[in-house]
């Protein structure tokens, strides 16, 4: 009787477990951009970005490049998720826009996927 209740409450926690990280599988609002356009783009858009990570600038800063040009991003450690890429291997980062007065624009990174 012990271990019948053990097991549903361990099928309990993963079955919450599970729907805690379900979410929605299709189109999104996301603009897919290019990084020429990106630069052009109001602050806080959100955009989707295909390209290599060519370098780290240190502090959770890389730069980002795809055919039309380069563009620093922001990836906080988290982020990654356990992702290692070099300059070789093609990514998809989401992430907004950020403009600045004084210096050119960034991309604010909330996730990275490898792109096969």
């Amino acid at each position: 009787m012990k271990s019948l209740s053990l097991l549903a409450a361990l099928v309990s926690v993963f079955g919450m477990a599970a729907a805690a990280q379900a979410g929605f599988v299709g189109p999104s609002n996301s603009e897919k951009a290019t990084v020429a356009q990106a630069k052009e783009m109001a602050d806080d858009t959100y955009v989707v970005l295909q390209g290599t990570i060519e370098s780290s600038l240190g502090d959770e800063k890389y730069l980002f490049k795809d055919a039309t040009g380069t563009i620093r991003v922001e990836i906080d450690d988290e982020d990654w998720q356990g992702l290692t890429v070099t300059p070789k291997d093609k990514v998809e980062i989401k992430g907004e826009v950020d403009t600045h007065l004084m210096k050119p624009a960034d991309i604010d990174v909330d996730s990275i996927t490898l792109v096969k």
